[in-house]
């Protein structure tokens, strides 16, 4: 039987089938809105002084401020006092099965559990059985190990995919909804849907982990691949090593912090639409960029295979790579940006949905990136041939469609 994927001791709030209490507690991934501040001010209104996920996380958008050492201490201390308090019921040895209604009205189910990270690598190259699917961003880790390393919480906003094209695993389990308790049934805020969530009891966990263990024999090596949340599980590695280099005579295998909480997902689900991850560049000299941009990769207005739409002042223009270098347009873009901004002014960021694009690159000093989708079927077999695809090469859909936080785990 597989060991990969595995039940845990999880967390919920004592309060949680209260409406009101849920649809407070559960906030979006922290990675999401990075680029809008009114998105996580509308969030902190209305949370109020209610127990909240809100407390529990870092939202990126304010890695880099001046109070970030005050925000993680406030992490901290929140987590300890929730627990102090009482607030959380611990279901021991769980999988919960989740069905969440997307904005868009899609069905999308999962299962939590939680994942060895011993099995997992974000390493480029690596041929581990849990493998990143997009390139790490390495300076991205030690900022996020920092909230982590303090932190006697864990929530996930990680979905990690399997490829059951004859959805065996998660939909056995849909077979079974009825016979399980519905631990949570909330609307989510900011239009995010809504979310159910039902406590797996051993004969259903028995099935599903058979069907698991049936799946993965048939993968090869690459048995799990990540979806959502590629640097926080990063981030739940390093820690891990970390533990492990500073305790190297203790016996650490059954130490928490080996695993982490995740949702596993079906990458073939109807609810999973692959879309791309836009990129905007700000402070920068939009006319200097872009004529280095058309120099390192031949862009014109004669079609290749590689397509990108330069979007400025309210205006999209489509030009084509005639040197690329990488298979993906998105590779080519991006080994191009990361050479220009090693050496000139600029900021990048990543964009979920065109519009924040749209609107950001009014700027004079901005300029944005439209790239193509990705067809989903291509994951497991590209990564399985080429590695991990460049960073931030898709999104699984729209951001207010994003996993929200709601299961806890102990770290400690």
């Amino acid at each position: 039987m597989q060991q990969i994927f595995t039940p845990a001791d999880i967390l919920l709030p004592r309060d949680i089938k209260d409406i009101d209490f849920a649809q407070r507690w559960s906030v979006i991934a922290c990675d999401q809105f990075t680029g809008d501040p009114g998105y996580w001010e509308k969030t902190a209104d209305y949370v109020e002084d209610s127990p909240s996920t809100l407390r529990l996380m870092l939202p990126e958008i304010y890695l880099e401020e001046p109070d970030v050492k005050d925000r993680i201490e406030s992490i901290r201390s929140t987590m300890d006092g929730y627990m102090a308090q009482g607030l959380f019921t611990c279901y021991h040895d769980a999988l919960i099965y989740v069905e969440r209604v997307q904005s868009n009205g899609i069905l999308r189910t999962g299962v939590v559990g939680k994942i060895d990270l011993e099995a997992y690598s974000y390493e480029q190259g690596s041929t581990s059985p849990v493998r990143a699917t997009e390139a790490t961003v390495l300076e991205r880790i030690p900022p996020r190990m920092r909230v982590r390393a303090q932190a006697s919480l864990e929530l996930p906003h990680i979905m990690i995919l399997i490829d059951d094209p004859e959805d065996t695993c998660i939909g056995a389990v849909t077979a079974m909804r009825d016979q399980m308790q519905c631990l949570y049934d909330t609307p989510l805020m900011n239009g995010g849907g809504s979310i159910k969530g039902f406590l797996m009891e051993k004969p259903q966990q028995d099935v599903f982990l058979t069907a698991l263990d049936a799946l993965t024999q048939r993968c090869g090596d690459l048995q799990f691949a990540m979806g959502d949340g590629n640097h926080s599980l990063a981030t739940a590695k390093a820690c891990w090593e970390a533990i492990k280099k500073a305790h190297p005579s203790e016996d650490l295998s059954q130490h928490p912090a080996r695993w982490a909480l995740v949702e596993l997902v079906d990458l073939h689900s109807e609810a999973l639409q692959f879309e791309a991850i836009h990129r905007i560049v700000k402070h920068c000299d939009p006319g200097r960029l872009m004529m280095t941009l058309a120099r390192v990769l031949a862009l014109s207005e004669e079609p290749s295979a590689q397509q990108i739409t330069v979007v400025q002042g309210g205006t999209r223009r489509v030009l084509y790579i005639h040197k690329p270098t990488s298979n993906l347009a998105v590779g080519s873009l991006q080994n191009a940006l990361d050479a220009y901004l090693s050496a000139e002014p600029g900021k990048e960021d990543y964009i979920h949905g065109t519009e924040t694009v749209e609107r950001l690159s009014r700027r004079p000093d901005a300029i944005g990136f439209l790239l193509p989708d990705m067809d989903k079927r291509d994951l497991f077999p590209s990564v399985e041939k080429d590695g991990a695809l460049p960073r931030k090469t898709f999104s699984m859909g729209h951001a207010e469609d994003k996993r929200y936080y709601m299961e806890a785990r102990a770290i400690r």
